[in-house]
């Protein structure tokens, strides 16, 4: 993958959608519902809502299933229409490019709390399910294998939260893709400044006079004056100084991220935060897990060739014990005329002797 299409990637999250968008084929919108949804914490909702977008040119195999799917996985206060900015579908999508349209069946998900799908906002406020990285993989994967009816897909990606996900279709469904690409993401522990980042964003929400406990009657909206700190801390410096060069144009810059943050729902923000630290706690778990059982392997290997070396022992010794000691002592012993020589050969007769 060329490394500006890497670039624009990582970019998803700081740059404004552009006003126009290239006209892909097949560009579609929809709206999966799943009935009795249960999350991981136990809670169920009659109805989940998951919002997608699909774009591409579908292969069949014989039962009708597709089997050229890709899915692109957006980052934590993304959704699915982030992947058809002008900066990063142009890159990805176009004729020769790595995931050419005329060749991929491409699917665009808004994560759960995110874009079009079910989230907080909807009504429940504080009463919606605690939902985490296995609830929005989960429903995905059922958006894709069971409504779209997709039986094999040629690449997973996703971008920050969306690398995170990746990593847990790897590991949750490996026959079902080819590949998967985590982009600026790592199967850790959360900690550092990343963590510390994360906690600032969730304790600015939970501190926000309008948030009221999670029982809100308007969006929170003094906690997005922390926003664009976030943005500070990932960003490149030598990029923020490119975007914006004066004190005027770093104020727009400012402003601008305030007021996108002002649509979007203080409760999703919140527990998709909270959401990041269990994922990659899960993530570090499946990693150790795997690290484990490497170990295990080796192990196991370690031991088998012990085992062997030992056979290989007992069979050499088997061959000298069988040797005639008697002609053994005659020969070196009449090949030896250094008193000193023929005493070590009578010491190493004498040792031979002992092995049986």
């Amino acid at each position: 993958m060329p490394v500006r299409t890497l670039f624009a990637a990582l970019m998803l999250l700081t740059v404004p959608p552009a006003a126009a968008q290239t006209a892909w084929p097949n560009l579609r919108e929809g709206d999966f519902v799943i009935k009795d949804f249960r999350f991981a914490s136990g809670e169920i909702l009659p109805e989940l809502k998951l919002h997608y977008r699909t774009l591409g040119t579908a292969r069949r195999n014989d039962a009708g299933e597709i089997i050229n799917g890709v899915v692109l996985l957006h980052g934590t206060s993304g959704s699915g229409a982030d992947w058809l900015r002008p900066s990063l579908g142009d890159e990805l999508f176009g004729t020769g490019q790595p995931l050419d349209a005329s060749k991929y069946f491409i699917v665009l998900p808004d994560g759960i709390g995110r874009g079009g799908s079910s989230k907080p906002s909807d009504g429940l406020r504080a009463k919606f399910p605690h939902y985490r990285y296995y609830d929005i993989v989960a429903a995905e994967h059922k958006l894709v294998t069971e409504h779209l009816n997709v039986r094999h897909l040629r690449l997973v990606l996703g971008s920050s939260m969306g690398g995170m996900h990746s990593w847990m279709w790897g590991y949750l469904y490996p026959d079902l893709m080819d590949g998967v690409v985590p982009i600026a993401s790592q199967p850790v522990q959360v900690s550092g400044k990343n963590w510390i980042q994360r906690r600032v964003a969730i304790e600015a929400i939970r501190n926000d006079p309008d948030w009221n406990g999670g029982n809100y009657t308007k969006n929170p909206s003094h906690y997005i004056y922390t926003v664009p700190y976030g943005f500070v801390q990932t960003e490149n410096v030598v990029q923020i100084q490119n975007l914006a060069p004066t004190q005027a144009a770093a104020d727009e810059l400012k402003a601008r991220h305030e007021l996108e943050l002002r649509g979007i729902e203080a409760h999703a923000r919140q527990r998709l935060a909270e959401a990041v630290a269990e994922g990659q706690k899960v993530a570090g778990e499946i990693r150790a897990q795997a690290q484990k059982e490497a170990q295990d392997r080796l192990a196991r290997a370690e031991d088998e060739m012990m085992r062997e070396r030992e056979k290989s022992k007992e069979l050499l010794k088997e061959q000298v014990i069988g040797l005639s000691l008697k002609t053994a002592e005659k020969i070196l012993r009449t090949k030896l005329d250094d008193p000193a020589q023929r005493k070590l050969a009578g010491e190493f007769i004498d040792e031979v002797g002992a092995l049986k």
